[in-house]
């Protein structure tokens, strides 16, 4: 059974327009891949080294530890294949998660500017529309100023606010 705050997050996410777009679909296909070449990394890594001398990895929680560090890069030192197939294998699973995590920082770095984009639209609109509105009170206001301006000039000539006396 998913968890309740799980099943609503994965709700969210399917269940929205993000969802649809190329780029997060990318970046959970790609996520999924990543998590199956981990794990049929470490168990194939665990048969290409079980009975090899000086075999290090020699048990298939080692062998997922390897592989996390591995397709990581941080490659801690402490396991490492010793076998060729072994090292076909890990050669494999480093330019797997090099890619995979190249595809998921560049959707990351897809929705993100997608966001700013849409936030500097919206506030473009809103700018425009405040320069708008301020713009037609300023002409309200000359309106008004032009018109009390016409209305002195007539009472120093002498002539009233409606015309000559």
């Amino acid at each position: 059974m998913v968890p309740s705050f799980l099943a609503s997050a994965l709700n969210r996410l399917f269940g929205n327009e993000a969802w649809r777009r190329l780029h997060a679909r990318a970046a959970f296909w790609v996520t999924m891949g990543m998590g199956a070449l981990l794990l049929s990394g470490a168990g194939l890594t665990v048969v290409a080294e079980s009975g090899a001398p000086r075999a290090n990895i020699t048990s298939y929680p080692k062998a997922l530890w390897w592989s996390i560090e591995t397709a990581t890069t941080v490659g801690y030192g402490d396991f490492y294949p010793v076998t060729f197939w072994g090292r076909v294998i890990a050669s494999f699973l480093m330019l797997g998660a090099i890619t995979a995590f190249g595809v998921i920082t560049a959707a990351l770095a897809t929705w993100f500017v997608g966001r700013a984009e849409q936030d500097a639209i919206r506030l473009g609109k809103a700018i425009g529309s405040h320069a708008r509105e301020d713009a037609e009170a300023l002409r309200a206001e000359l309106r008004t100023l032009h018109a009390r301006f016409d209305h002195v000039e007539n009472l120093i000539r002498g002539r009233g606010p409606t015309g000559p006396s």
